[in-house]
């Protein structure tokens, strides 16, 4: 069983609120999403791992099961090139769950016309691998699922 956390805070949202058909249809795998909090904030490492990818908007982390979660910061945001993102890990980095990753302002996402809003997938897993999805108000570090 791996616990996956939110990697921010916000509002539990689920995967099919997802204004991208990529993640809304479960294409990369099952999740959810959190609609995060209009501040600057750490986005968090959802699990213990290392870092296989790490773009400004976006996020691997895989376990040591081989289990990998991706963080999506934000709808389109790749558009952005880094813009209005921080880099606070390094790609090949073991990280702690809850260890900040990026740091990034939803507001100003929203601002310039993209859905802040972030998927958080168990990568290749099967559809009911996970489950225990949190609904609602959720904080940074708070159980975001459980992936069987």
């Amino acid at each position: 069983m791996t616990t996956v956390l939110a990697p921010v805070a916000g509002a539990a949202i689920g995967l099919s609120a997802v204004p991208d058909p990529v993640f809304s249809q479960a294409m990369v795998g099952p999740g959810t999403a959190i609609d995060p909090r209009r501040e600057p904030v750490e986005a968090l490492a959802p699990i213990d791992g290392t870092i296989v990818k790490l773009h400004p908007h976006a996020y691997v982390v895989v376990g040591d099961d081989g289990r990998g979660v991706l963080v999506h910061l934000g709808i389109d945001t790749v558009q952005l090139k880094g813009e209005g993102f921080r880099l606070l890990a390094a790609e090949g980095d073991r990280v702690r769950a809850g260890q900040p990753v990026v740091a990034w302002d939803p507001a100003v996402v929203e601002a310039g016309g993209r859905s802040p809003v972030c998927p958080v997938v168990a990568l290749d897993a099967v559809r009911d691998a996970v489950g225990g999805i949190a609904e609602g108000s959720v904080n940074a570090g708070d159980t975001l699922f459980e992936w069987s």
